[in-house]
């Protein structure tokens, strides 16, 4: 076990690592350093029971290679497994791993990868005998049914700032594989009437 996995064990090295040996060797280390930005704080004191049972916890086995942060130096002992990375949006959320949890980079990549992964599943439905009904699936037709527009004036609603591009978000997406569709119909049916020709 190395020093950058005191995370997972039940009691805290003590003394702690310098603050300039950590930022030497973990890349955005330190970004909340300043304790008033920390709540757990009165909890790292030394002689704090923790509670814990054991010195460090049972480690669940890896099945494939997972994400890793590059701030640790392994797994948790435990994480999820239900949705294993796959397609164009696995590949975009196991490079964002690659930057730190400090930038923003890392986190602009993985919500990227959420819209491609989603733009994904939209594009699979297509290709069942059951597709996504864009209609239904998002609640526009409660929009007529439930006061839209008492809901959203004079409420402080926080979601009235960008519904002016909801729209955009979730029709985007359709209309684009439609567009990609018809583009693609068009390409076949001209290939075949030239070869005919």
């Amino acid at each position: 076990m190395t020093e950058t996995a005191t995370p997972y064990i039940a009691n805290k090295r003590i003394p702690p690592r310098s603050a300039e040996d950590l930022r030497a060797q973990i890349p955005g280390w330190g970004a909340d350093l300043d304790h008033a930005d920390r709540p757990s704080y009165p909890r790292e004191q030394p002689g704090i029971e923790t509670g814990a049972r054991w010195d460090f916890p049972e480690r669940q086995p890896e099945k494939w290679p997972r994400e890793r942060s590059v701030e640790h130096a392994f797994l948790p002992p435990v994480f999820g497994t239900s949705t294993p990375p796959a397609g164009v949006s696995g590949a975009i959320r196991k490079y964002a791993y690659k930057y730190s949890e400090g930038r923003a980079a890392h986190w602009l990549l993985l919500i990227a990868a959420d819209r491609v992964d989603a733009t994904e599943h939209h594009l699979k439905s297509l290709a069942t005998l059951h597709p996504d009904n864009p209609i239904t699936e998002t609640g526009v037709l409660s929009e007529f049914s439930h006061h839209p527009i008492q809901s959203r004036y004079g409420q402080k609603r926080a979601d009235t700032n960008h519904q002016w591009i909801d729209p955009i978000i979730v029709a985007g997406p359709w209309v684009l594989a439609a567009v990609g569709l018809a583009t693609a119909y068009k390409t076949l049916r001209k290939g075949r009437t030239q070869a005919d020709d």
